[in-house]
């Protein structure tokens, strides 16, 4: 039997049996009870299915039972509530850097980000973003698939809104609790904002890695420029890609090490993996075609990786820290007074003092502050490079010490350091200075604002300008130079008081005195006004001492405890170019909020300290100091030299420090040079005095200054004697009105008086003695003159000779032993320059 014959054989059996019913009947027992099964399991499927959700739910309503309900108002401060990086600018707004940081961070908006760069980060991160609501469903399920199996594959199901949430307002913590938290609050933050600032939000809190330099940064326009140099609004599709790949994993994406520079080849490949899977995202959403794919794919990224930049506490490093410590104060004191609380409380209560600083420093770095400064940046990298290149600071000093913490003897070398600063008078600003030289890890003394003692800079602002106000000296008013003991009240005799040098130059005038900065008129002068507080006046100045140092007879040549800095005596010479007002300097112009709020702006607030009279006298003086006294050396060094300058040099005890501080109309500069460590640097062996060292400094600072700001730093006009100054003619000896006598001396000079203090009586100091003149005696008992043992003292120079002594018998006995040309200009050869530069305190006692 066949295929075909076996097939109708078994086709007319069915059709039989069929026919009978029986297969009817059988099928439908059959339908009914496998239907009954599956009605029986759907509904316990769903049964089961709504007890898992209500486990579920009341699981993750477990999780989420301690989240507070939170307001559209906190979330939105909370979302908002991101650090960034404050900025610090020159004058006129030329920004040089951020603020040292832990995390750099410039916020931006979404006008100022590429649309590429957007598209790339929803490519990468959330490709529903704009049709979900805070979160994705199914992205969550296969996220706890994969945790509860422990799958080696771990996709994530956190939407940029999460994302946002878990940097924002809750924690890294892995676990159930913080991820339920999360998708609830991104639910809610979704009802409060757009879409557009929900993505704005998150590309300004996102970390991105490390910038050139080693600095971590983060959000989108920082990464932009601290990997390309360029603004988030200016990169092609290569570098969209590659930033939108960097959150993932920024330390293993990011091109640089933690040092600054790029990693090797291995180390910059696993960020390139990563842009490129970032593109094929992006034509996977057709984004990109797979023209512009390929050709992002090719696009040689690693040529637009920036190069190491330094930071500006690198490349600036003395301002960076001033800034940073001014404005440091500032805003602690911004913080303070808006919780109420005054310099008084925290003087009072340490803990609450170290409270605020940490407050003040945690703001500064983290609330986006830019802080203008009123440092000119021409005149600043022009006194940087001026102070590095200098050659002639003098010799290193190598020694020995002790290593305090291995107790080895170590070999030690230390530079001479500078310290300058230049202020305008009638503001404060202060427009440049120079902290040193080989600012390091190990030195970072800045000496323009470390104390150290003024020496004879201290002359004119404690001893003659006070006494000039005081009406008790006059720029011709006649001193003994001669050995002497002073007696200051509740102080030791005071019999320590010597020129530098040696010798003395008998009675001269305090102009002289002044420009020769001779010491023993310059401590007379002062115990003429030291029971009239003059020390009032430097305080005025901002120059603050202690009880003790305002009762020490050395304060009148500079001995003080601990000293004043460069910006502080500089500061307070600037009070003369400034008619007599004192205008504090100042660092920081003004502050403001990334919101453009202006928190803080200087005001000046001029103090009088002296009449314009006074000012005007001691600035006269002090112009002798430059062209024929302590200073003249200067003038062969300065390009502009019509300016017209009034200052004032100084020499601390035991050469430890060489100053000089001088003002014109506009401008006060100052500078200072020293060791580290208390030495001398007088060094005869070198060509220049220890002096003329820092005077060619100063003048190399301030003539590149000039070059730059001449109408500033170099005026035309000169000080304007102001009214009731008036010129005299009076009588060496003794700064009376001219006798007759005092005439056929020829000793009848001519000088500026403050009109209230124009000698009024005539000179009685010399007598007839024969053919001859006399000193009176009468005159020199009342002087106190007849006191010293050897009145020979008391000729300054050869026409002195003329006069006798009481007792004398004849005009030849007299023999002067004095130095014959003392009043004279002093030649400059070097030996003469050192010995008669400054009269400053050889012998100065030094108050401890």
């Amino acid at each position: 039997m066949n295929f075909k014959e076996k097939f109708q054989l078994y086709r007319n059996k069915a059709k039989t049996l069929w026919k009978t019913g029986k297969v009817q009947r059988s099928s439908r027992i059959t339908y009914d009870v496998a239907w009954n099964i599956i009605l029986f399991g759907l509904v316990v499927g769903f049964v089961l299915l709504i007890f898992a959700g209500g486990v579920g739910a009341g699981y993750f309503a477990s999780l989420v039972k301690d989240e507070p309900l939170r307001s559209k108002e906190t979330m939105t401060q909370d979302i908002y509530n991101y650090s960034e990086t404050s900025k610090l600018y020159f004058a006129d707004n030329v920004y040089f850097g951020d603020i040292r940081s832990d995390l750099y961070r410039e916020e931006t908006s979404l006008d100022n980000i590429s649309p590429t760069l957007l598209q790339a980060v929803i490519a990468t991160e959330d490709q529903y973003f704009s049709d979900h609501h805070g979160v994705v469903p199914k992205a969550i399920l296969r996220a706890v698939v994969q945790e509860v199996t422990n799958s080696s594959t771990q996709t994530g199901g956190s939407t940029l809104t999460q994302q946002l949430i878990k940097n924002q307002i809750l924690t890294n913590e892995v676990s159930f609790e913080r991820k339920a938290k999360e998708i609830l609050l991104a639910m809610r933050l979704e009802q409060f904002l757009e879409k557009d600032d929900i993505l704005e939000a998150y590309l300004n809190i996102i970390p991105y890695g490390r910038n050139s330099s080693g600095r971590n940064i983060a959000g989108v326009q920082t990464a932009a420029q601290g990997i390309f140099g360029i603004n988030a609004d200016e990169v092609n599709l290569a570098q969209a890609a590659y930033l939108a790949g960097l959150p993932q994993s920024p330390s293993a994406y990011t091109p640089f090490v933690n040092t600054g520079g790029l990693k090797d080849e291995a180390g910059i490949q696993a960020g390139l993996n990563r842009m490129q899977t970032v593109l094929n995202r992006m034509h996977d959403m057709e984004y990109i075609t797979k023209e512009e794919l390929d050709e992002a794919l090719a696009y040689d990224i690693v040529a637009d990786f920036k190069g190491d930049v330094p930071s500006p506490n690198e490349k600036y490093p003395y301002l960076t820290a001033e800034i940073e410590k001014e404005a440091r104060k500032i805003i602690k004191d911004i913080l303070l007074k808006e919780d109420g609380y005054t310099k008084e409380d925290i003087k009072a209560d340490s803990d609450l003092n170290t409270e605020y600083d940490q407050l003040a420093e945690r703001a500064m770095r983290m609330n986006g502050y830019k802080i203008h400064s009123t440092i000119d940046k021409e005149i600043y990298d022009a006194f940087q490079e001026v102070a590095q290149n200098y050659e002639h600071y003098g010799r290193d000093r190598t020694f020995t010490e002790i290593n305090n913490e291995t107790g080895e003897s170590v070999e030690v070398t230390e530079k001479v350091q500078p310290g300058g600063m230049l202020i305008e008078n009638n503001t404060g600003r202060i427009i440049s200075f120079v902290g040193g030289r080989g600012y390091s890890e190990d030195n970072q003394i800045n000496y323009a604002f470390s104390e150290r003692q003024p020496g004879s800079t201290i002359k004119p602002l404690i001893d003659y300008a006070p006494a000039m106000e005081m009406g008790l000296t006059q720029p011709a008013t006649a001193i003994a130079d001669v050995k002497q003991t002073f007696y200051f009240p509740g102080n030791a005799p005071y019999n320590d008081v010597g020129n530098y040098g040696g010798g003395f130059h008998g009675i001269v005038s305090a102009r002289t005195a002044l420009a020769n900065s001779y010491n023993i008129p310059a401590v007379a002068t002062y115990l003429k006004v030291y029971n009239h507080n003059p020390t009032e006046y430097l305080e005025k100045m901002g120059i603050s001492l202690t009880d003790s140092e305002k009762s020490y007879p050395s304060l009148a040549l500079g001995g003080m405890d601990y000293g004043i800095t460069v910006e502080q005596n500089t500061n307070a010479f600037a009070t003369f170019g400034n008619n007599g007002k004192f205008a504090d300097a100042y660092m920081i112009e003004k502050i403001v909020t990334n919101d453009g709020d202006i928190i803080y702006e200087h005001e000046t607030d001029p103090v009088d300290v002296f009449t314009p009279q006074t000012n005007y006298l001691t600035v006269d003086m002090m112009r002798d100091v430059v062209t024929n006294g302590t200073a003249r050396y200067l003038n062969s060094r300065l390009k502009h030299g019509t300016v017209d300058w009034a200052g004032k040099t100084g020499t601390s005890s035991d050469y430890h420090d060489s100053w000089f501080i001088a003002t014109n109309p506009n401008v006060t500069m100052g500078t200072r040079i020293g060791y580290k460590t208390n030495s001398s640097i007088n060094d005869r062996s070198y060509p220049l005095s220890y002096s003329q060292r820092n005077l060619n400094l100063w003048a190399q600072l301030i003539n590149v200054a000039s070059d730059i700001r001449p109408e500033l730093v170099a005026p035309t006009e000169r000080f304007e004697r102001p009214d009731g100054i008036v010129e005299k003619s009076y009588c060496a000896i003794s700064g009376m009105l001219p006798s007759e006598l005092c005439s056929q001396a020829g000793l009848v000079k001519t000088d500026i008086f403050n009109a209230k203090f124009v000698p009024t009586e005539v000179d009685d100091s010399l007598i007839k003695s024969g053919n001859g003149l006399m000193f009176n005696p009468e005159w020199l008992e009342r002087t106190g003159y007849n006191k010293f043992s050897d009145l020979t003292q008391l000729y300054p120079n050869e026409n002195w000779k003329k006069i006798r002594l009481p007792g004398d018998k004849t005009e030849e006995d007299v023999s002067p032993t004095k130095d014959e040309d003392a009043e004279k200009p002093i030649e400059t050869n070097n030996n003469e320059n050192k010995v008669n530069e400054t009269s400053e305190n050889e012998n100065e006692e030094t108050a401890e």
